[in-house]
Parts: C-alpha cells; structure tokens; sequence
C-alpha cells in the first residue's frame, strides 16, 4: 500500500496528520503520541454520526456512512481511514477555470498551479474534518477519564441565539451545564429546542432561495485542572485556536466574553476572587483562562466561541472571471452542499478542543 500524503500539525507531544480529498477514493487520519489504546466503537459511531452528512433537511444530501476503520490502535500511534462511497467529482468540472467565490479555487491555484484538484474542494474539504473527528474522539476518551469533559452547541445561526454560558451571573451555571450535557443526544444541537426550530426556519429559507447562513458555536470544557497551558506562545487560546483554524469555514474564536469585553472598563471586566467553600472567580469573563494558563475546573470552566462563516458552495449565479480568458462571467454552482455549515461543525470543535488539551496533558 502506498504510504498517504498527509497534512500535519504537531504540538508539544501530538502529532495529527491527515489525508485526502473531499472525493478521494478515502481519506484518513495518523495521530501519534497519545497514550492511550481504548476505543469504545459504538461510541465512536455516535460521535461521527452527528457530523456525518445526508441525515436531515438542514445537511447536504451527499450520504456518507463515515465508518471509522482502524487500521492501526496502540500506545502512541492510532491510524484509520473512511472510505468515501457517494463521489460525484463531475458536479464541480465546469469550475476549473472559473474560481467559486468565497473558496479556496483561486489561492489554491496560486500555490500549486495546475495539479490542484478543485473537485468538491479538494484538501480544502469541510469532508476533511471526519477523520480529524476520529482523532478527537479518541483525544476525548482519553480526556473523560481524567474527569475532563467537553460540550458544545449551536450559540447562533442567522442571528438566532440558544441559551449560552453567561459570564456574569455564575448562579445560573450548574443548570446551564446540566441542560448542555444533554445536547450530544439532540438531532439539532441547541439547547433551547425553541430556538433551534426558528434557527432551522432560517436554514430552510436560505436554501430556498440557493443560499446559505453561517453562525457561532459555544465550547465549554469542565474538570480541567489549573496550571494548564503558559505564557506566549504556550497559552492554551493559542493552541486550541490553531486547531479551530484547520476546521474549514472558522472565521473567528474568542475565549469568554471575546469582544464584548472591549466594551468594559478594565475594573467592569476582571473576575474577582472570591473563597466560598474553595477559590472561585465571581464571574468568568476570562472565560477560564488568565495568561494562557488555566484557572482549574473547580475554580472556572473553559468556554470559547468560534465563527462559522455561510457555506460558500451556494447553487445562486454569482460572479467570477475566466481564469484562460480573463473575461468576467458568472457561474451557477451544482453539486451537494449544505445550507448551513454550523450543526454538524459542533462536534468538529469538540474534537479539535480535545486533541488541544490532549497535548497538553
């Protein structure tokens, strides 16, 4: 067998890489340095499935099983592969010469002239994040049994937003905490189911008119323990934002109250400590971390939000330029794709943050 090409990331101890195309025959994943060799397989089937394609009107109709075959699982080095079964690389060969706006068409050809293969995306594929999502349940495994877990759920799409963390009132944090551990088993990963079904109006509408939307999601990691991370460029944001960054479509992450902080005075903004029973912060703005180190997970949880731009794929005429002609013209998109990116990307940053503070544990 001929060894895959695989992208890599490589942090203190973890090394990722991964393979293939968006319309490959398989793409795969080789994660080395976590030591641990347990896998749950029906558990690993429940996690890929709530990213998996084809399940619901708010996916892409592609259909992919996304089975995670193992090929190799032991102390420091687990390999598996996903055969990708429902291709349809002639939908995009009308696209060659006329780059899709919002994708990586045009850069990608800047980089690696004519070899760049722009079926489906390519290596640029969102299709890429099933692999790396095997690699992160693993990464969680590891995590869970040092008390360790991590939840997210859709904060917003097209400006409809779930119940959230809130920084400011910690009271209302350990019903909060409650209702998100319950998200994993919900088709529509929201908290609040009410709003999930306004947020899945707003998907069926774009679709309707061959658009798309994008939206946030909120990531909150509890159990970690303080002392976690370092200065410069050890600080855990860094290295769980590098990871968000490799998932197509992040736009954006901030760690607790982000942006809405530059809106506070310095004194408005700082969590005070306070001693109830043990060290707490009063509020979480800091989002759990303070100098790229953790605070512990009795003290604060880690919360960050990311940015999930609209699926650039989009079936309505958009303009574009002949790359061979250097004219302008316009082109009208065919293939699968997804209205919106957000719901099953929630499971894709739960992956990314574990295979994060993996390495740093």
């Amino acid at each position: 067998m001929i060894e895959p090409t695989y992208n890599w990331y490589t942090g203190n101890k973890l090394k990722i890489g991964i393979y293939g195309e968006s319309h490959s025959e398989s793409i795969g994943v080789r994660l080395e340095g976590l030591d641990y060799d347990k896998l749950d397989v029906s558990a690993l089937a429940a996690f890929m499935k709530r990213r998996a394609p084809g399940q619901n009107d708010w996916s892409t109709p592609r259909k992919e099983a996304d089975e995670v075959i193992v090929d190799t699982l032991q102390k420091d080095l687990f390999t598996a592969h996903i055969l990708n079964t429902n291709t349809k690389p002639h939908d995009y060969s009308n696209l060659l010469r006329t780059p899709r706006p919002g994708h990586a068409d045009f850069t990608a050809k800047l980089k690696y002239g004519a070899s760049f293969n722009s079926s489906g995306g390519g290596a640029f594929s969102g299709r890429l994040t099933a692999p790396l999502c095997a690699a992160g349940f693993l990464a969680k495994s590891y995590l869970a049994e040092k008390g360790i877990t991590i939840n997210a759920h859709i904060k917003s799409i097209a400006g409809v937003k779930d119940e959230s963390y809130n920084f400011d009132n910690r009271a209302e944090e350990k019903a909060f905490l409650e209702k998100l551990a319950d998200v994993p088993q919900k088709e529509f990963p929201v908290v609040d189911d009410a709003k999930g079904n306004l947020m899945k109006e707003a998907i069926a509408k774009a679709r309707a008119n061959n658009d798309s939307v994008g939206g946030t999601i909120e990531v909150v990691i509890q159990g970690i323990p303080g002392g976690i991370g370092g200065p410069i460029f050890e600080g855990i944001e860094a290295r769980i934002a590098a990871l968000c960054f490799a998932v197509p479509a992040c736009k954006g992450i901030e760690f607790g109250n982000g942006f809405d902080s530059t809106e506070l005075t310095g004194s408005t903004n700082n969590d005070s400590f306070i001693f109830d029973d043990s060290l707490q912060l009063k509020t979480n703005r800091c989002g759990g971390i303070l100098g790229g180190i953790s605070v512990g997970g009795t003290v604060a949880p880690i919360v960050f939000d990311v940015a999930v731009k609209p699926t650039p794929t989009i079936s309505k005429e958009q303009a574009t330029v002949d790359l061979e002609t250097k004219e302008n013209t316009t082109i009208t998109v065919g293939g699968r794709h997804d209205p919106c990116i957000v719901p099953r990307a929630v499971p894709v940053y739960e992956a990314v943050a574990a295979l994060a503070l993996a390495d740093f544990l």
